[in-house]
């Protein structure tokens, strides 16, 4: 199953890739990946949901991968919810939405702010309305370090080894070329715009906190939460209070993995994404 580039107009008028597979009339999944990663974080899940049956639809969210950065530098939380229900609204049938982390606390405002339904089920992927102050500032410094690029695929994959230090490393670092851009000067930077690292500073995490539970107390369709045992984001205490908001959400703790679960454990990810997914058909 190949997925085809194509291009979604989000809040603004910003131009949003995604990699979009499976017919056009089978029920819809969306796909939004964390801050500082790309639609290709997916990987086999996006091919797998289009091969059994799903119209599969893996974003890149504004100012990361192929989408457009924001001119006005506008990555506020509202701009990133606006730009999915841009897309919501394009399809003919409600999605499930599947967010890790930032894109998955997306999902959550977008369907528990809204006044209408907006999606028929929600997978959250590691991301909950208290997270980890810790957690969260050890992804903020990842993407703020190394803001003078690196000399080649060596030093990036070295940084990465650094923030994941258990994940075995992939036989080449080709991977990598898609988190990255070549520059006029020779250097590769990763492929976020850097303003959205300022995002951090001008938004509270206890705000936002407050917010997301706000919201999911107001989530009635079917819900999946999905956490890596292993995460330094979303504690076993972040859990139980989602499920307490969500009473009626399944819950799945996955061993070996940490807050990159797809990446993590991608087979078991994906088992459990399928098995969701079939339970709601």
């Amino acid at each position: 199953m190949t997925l085809q580039r194509q291009t979604f107009t989000g809040f603004h008028n910003l131009a949003l890739c995604a990699d979009v597979g499976g017919q056009a009339d089978a029920p819809p999944v969306i796909l939004l990946h964390g801050g500082g990663q790309t639609r290709h974080s997916w990987g086999r899940a996006a091919r797998r949901l289009a091969q059994t049956g799903y119209h599969t639809l893996a974003m890149d969210l504004r100012g990361h991968g192929e989408s457009a950065w924001a001119e006005d530098g506008d990555y506020s939380t509202d701009s990133f919810v606006a730009d999915l229900n841009a897309v919501i609204d394009t399809l003919d049938q409600p999605p499930v939405l599947v967010g890790a982390s930032l894109g998955g606390s997306t999902a959550l405002l977008a369907m528990g702010e809204a006044e209408t339904v907006r999606a028929r089920a929600l997978v959250l992927v590691d991301v909950v309305p208290r997270m980890s102050p810790e957690g969260v500032r050890h992804i903020r410094d990842f993407m703020m370090g190394n803001p003078e690029g690196f000399t080649n695929l060596e030093e990036a994959a070295a940084a990465v080894s650094r923030y994941i230090p258990n994940r075995p490393k992939p036989p080449t670092n080709e991977g990598l070329l898609k988190n990255l851009r070549l520059k006029d000067d020779g250097r590769y930077y990763w492929h976020w715009d850097p303003a959205f690292q300022a995002r951090g500073a001008r938004e509270r995490l206890a705000d936002l906190h407050l917010r997301m539970e706000n919201a999911a107390s107001k989530i009635h369709v079917p819900t999946l939460l999905v956490r890596g045992r292993q995460s330094d984001v979303v504690s076993e205490e972040g859990a139980r209070l989602l499920l307490e908001l969500i009473p009626h959400a399944e819950y799945v703790d996955i061993e070996g993995a940490g807050h990159m679960v797809a990446g993590d454990r991608n087979d078991v990810f994906n088992e459990a994404i399928e098995s969701f997914l079939q339970r709601l058909a």
